[in-house]
């Protein structure tokens, strides 16, 4: 093979109609280098490529966090490899499993739009490793080779169509992890750990009442954590009521304030208190985020008295006659109890609706 190549060691096996398939590590920074993307665009009257547009913000998020120093970054690139590149395989015999044969393999090094590979499965992955310069980084590839745009294609939309992961799986993992983070995960750690103190813990008025994704459909719990994690993130937030807490040394302060305020919810509404959210509007990913909101002024208040507890219990004492947890309609919005929903335009109007009730019946009687 003439002209510059790279020469890596690698694995070839054969799958499905005598197609070469190989495993081989490259150089982080390497793999644009060798592989183009093919985008999906419209040409003369056809459809040319298959690859999604850049989306910068990704690509951004993952270059940062290879930035940080070592990482462990074991995710595969998938490949379509040109009949052009060569395998030279090992001397001596193949082995106990004579499907898969050891050698080097060689590709060459082309100009853009030339190259003798193009990716397949990675797009972003591979521009942030080129973007963040890790040479250093060996990553995995898997390559078959074929210049065919359809078979690329086609294991493209095979690759990229399973479901992703749910938003509640990656919540209550995330506690569980001490490396570092991408940075759109970062911030959902704390509240995720506290939705996990909250289910855990005998002394939690919450506990056992929380629906994990790792339970299954026969868990006893009738609150989804998802609502409750976003009412938490939001009392996380720099103006909300569990502002001044950080993770490091303020978890445990967190949780106690947690505990106090939603053990009050409990007393306050006992009939509304542990219910199915169908018979229960409290218990409903709508109400537990409305009453999330309405933690923050509520305990503003209440951690700056003599007794937060008791302060809490009267604030919620206030309007409880006017919430409709399990039947009626709720004044001034003209909705029956069970109309609400987990939309943002429910979530936003009965968050509203709470807080204004609590800003009237809490100011002094003059």
């Amino acid at each position: 093979m003439k002209g510059p190549k790279v020469t890596v060691r690698a694995l070839r096996t054969r799958q499905g109609p005598d197609v070469e398939v190989y495993a081989f590590f490259l150089p982080g920074d390497q793999v644009t280098q060798v592989a183009d993307i093919s985008r999906l665009r419209r040409g003369e009257g056809s459809l040319e490529g298959f690859q999604r547009k850049e989306i910068r913000a990704h690509v951004s998020e993952i270059a940062e966090f290879l930035s940080q120093g070592p990482v462990l970054f074991p995710n595969a690139i998938i490949l379509a490899l040109s009949p052009q590149v060569r395998f030279k395989s090992a001397r001596g015999p193949a082995g106990e499993n004579g499907d898969v044969r050891s050698g080097e393999l060689l590709i060459p090094i082309r100009p853009e739009g030339q190259r003798a590979a193009w990716i397949v499965d990675g797009q972003q992955r591979s521009l942030a490793l080129a973007r963040a310069g890790q040479a250093h980084l060996q990553v995995p590839v898997v390559a078959f080779v074929s210049d065919e745009v359809e078979t690329q294609r086609a294991q493209f939309i095979l690759v990229n169509k399973a479901k992703p992961l749910s938003s509640r799986l990656i919540d209550e993992l995330l506690p569980s992890m001490s490396m570092a983070l991408p940075k759109s995960l970062k911030p959902r750690q704390f509240p995720s750990a506290l939705c996990t103190a909250l289910t855990e813990s005998p002394d939690s008025p919450l506990h056992d009442l929380i629906k994990r994704e790792s339970q299954g459909d026969g868990a006893r719990g009738v609150i989804t954590d998802s609502g409750l994690t976003r009412a938490i993130a939001a009392n996380l937030r720099p103006a909300g009521a569990l502002g001044a807490y950080d993770p490091e040394s303020g978890a445990d302060a967190a949780f106690q304030a947690l505990c106090i305020y939603w053990a009050a919810v409990r007393d306050v509404f006992p009939d509304a208190w542990g219910r199915s959210p169908e018979e229960s509007r409290l218990m409903h990913s709508a109400g537990i985020q409305a009453m999330g909101a309405l933690m923050d002024p509520i305990w503003t208040r209440a951690d700056a008295s003599a007794d937060p507890a008791a302060e809490v219990a009267a604030a919620l004492s206030r309007i409880a006659p006017r919430c409709r947890w399990t039947e009626g309609e709720w004044e001034g919005l003209g909705w029956a109890w069970n109309d609400v929903q987990a939309t943002s335009k429910h979530i936003k109007g009965l968050s509203e609706h709470l807080l204004k009730l609590d800003r009237e019946l809490s100011r002094p009687a003059r």
